[in-house]
């Protein structure tokens, strides 16, 4: 039986992209589209290339109630994959730099213009006439779908059920009470299990408190948030929907992070001609001016240079391997200034040893993985991460801080038996991290052949977003609006 699925969401690749958030709502769409009625709203950011994307007026003169003003709006279309994506033109809050601040900044009106979003979205279900069993609401910008629709009821939607995912709960959307009247919250949910944090308003907590079920991305990650901790202070509230909540890992392209078929790579390969791998290794190398040796262990990173993602860790724990080891090192990356200063200083410090680029390249970070032995992911935490999956897939061991999703995809090297798929930390230490390098570098030269196991186990692995899928569909008929025996 089909079932009607929309997601909102603040972002989708490859139209507006700032993090995982994007890819998530591009490809598991993409992915429930087999057998079911898939659309995603967003907005139509002056940053979107509509010529590029083939995205057409739909249609003008919209207009959704906001709580003390009417605001009018335009949809704009293209379908990608077998979905629908709808785009809501509204020149008054995306028209502008940047999809949610500048350099100078967050954007004030930021409480404005999300609510906007979610309260508009729904109203474009009744414009384009669908009718939603389920609408997929995602992190705090349109954590409100939820609360719109258990709130102010309205008989289109009356079979039509809400799935709030958290990508990532560092992110609350957390404003002063002055954007209420507008947003139609109710003042009687302004109460500490609903959307009231110390006399503000908290996005992400009324959709947790008003969503028929909450997912987040792993199931590492679902545990974690429950604790006060990991849950950035709304563990009492995640707690007290505990039988609501569920983790469920996201997957990866296999169409784009897949060795066998890679525009990226100088050498294709797959599990059956994994020897190919070299070729990339010695091309990662040339492109980094490290020493062209084959036989030497060789590190990659590629990511946001953040404290999240346990970037002093490395810092000093690659400093030191580089002195007491035989191996390499290959950084890709930007973020926090110290750390571009650091990174980008590496060459000149360990020349033929340390390799970076400063900034995102696509070509790039499909080569690292490609090329590399290793790939380190020290994250103080990971709701689920992207970059160990894609390691896996290319047959590169992930060295990773037992955390979220990261956890859950790696599984821990056994040197007795040779079963894993790589190396695991727990600590939130620099000298932890060294050690597992340690670890790493040992294997790579003491026990060649559990290298080739594990690398040839980890390329075994499915991550597909068709497992993510599965999950989400049995998750959706669980609400009661759709058949329990839906299947991809």
């Amino acid at each position: 039986m089909s079932v009607n699925i929309m997601f909102v969401t603040s972002e989708a690749a490859p139209y507006a992209k700032t993090g995982g958030l994007a890819d998530v709502c591009s490809s598991l769409p993409k992915a429930l589209s087999k057998d079911n009625n898939v659309k995603v709203v967003m907005p139509l950011y002056s940053s979107i290339d509509v010529v590029k994307y083939g995205i057409t007026p739909y249609m003008n003169g919209c207009c959704v109630h906001m709580g003390n003003c009417e605001e009018f709006y335009s949809i704009y279309h293209t379908s990608d994959g077998g979905v629908d994506f709808y785009f809501i033109k509204f020149d008054k809050y995306f028209d502008r730099e940047g999809i949610y601040h500048t350099k100078a900044g967050e954007y004030g009106d930021n409480p404005y213009r999300f609510s906007f979003l979610s309260k508009a979205s729904l109203q474009v279900a009744r414009d384009i006439e669908f009718a939603p069993d389920v609408v997929h609401a995602n992190d705090w910008q349109t954590a409100l779908v939820p609360y719109y629709l258990k709130k102010q009821w309205d008989p289109y939607f009356v079979n039509t059920s809400s799935v709030l995912t958290i990508h990532n709960i560092g992110y609350q959307g957390v404003y002063g009470t002055e954007f209420m009247e507008y947003a139609s919250i109710e003042s009687a949910d302004m109460h500490p299990m609903a959307f009231e944090a110390f006399g503000a308003v908290n996005l992400l907590k009324g959709g947790i408190a008003f969503a028929d079920k909450i997912t987040t991305v792993s199931p590492k990650y679902a545990e974690e948030i429950k604790g006060p901790i990991g849950s950035s202070g709304l563990h009492e509230i995640l707690n007290s929907r505990e039988a609501d909540l569920k983790g469920i890992l996201n997957g990866i392209d296999t169409d784009v992070w897949n060795p066998a078929k890679d525009i990226y790579i100088p050498q294709k390969f797959s599990v059956r001609s994994i020897n190919k791998k070299a070729k990339n290794k010695l091309e990662l190398q040339k492109r980094f001016g490290l020493t062209e040796n084959p036989d030497v262990a060789l590190f990659g990173f590629v990511g946001r240079f953040a404290d999240q993602k346990g970037v002093y860790l490395l810092q000093t724990a690659m400093e030191r391997a580089v002195r007491e080891m035989t191996c390499q090192f290959v950084v890709v990356g930007s973020g926090e200034q110290q750390y571009e200063d650091y990174f980008g200083g590496m060459p000149a410090r360990h020349p033929g040893e340390c390799g970076s680029y400063i900034g995102y390249s696509e070509e790039l970070a499909h080569l690292v993985e490609a090329g590399a032995d290793f790939f380190i992911m020290p994250s103080l935490y990971e709701p689920c991460g992207l970059n160990q999956m894609y390691s896996l897939a290319y047959g590169t061991l992930p060295v990773v801080r037992a955390t979220g999703g990261l956890d859950d995809t790696v599984e821990n090297y056994d040197e007795t038996t040779a079963e894993g798929t790589g190396f695991k930390f727990y600590a939130i230490s620099s000298s932890a991290l060294f050690d597992t390098i340690g670890w790493a570098v040992s294997t790579y030269y003491d026990r060649p052949e559990h290298m080739e196991i594990m690398k040839k186990r980890a390329m075994k692995k499915d991550f597909s977003w068709r497992n993510s899928a599965k999950e989400y569909l049995s998750l959706y008929a669980s609400l009661g609006n759709t058949s329990s025996d839906l299947y991809l």
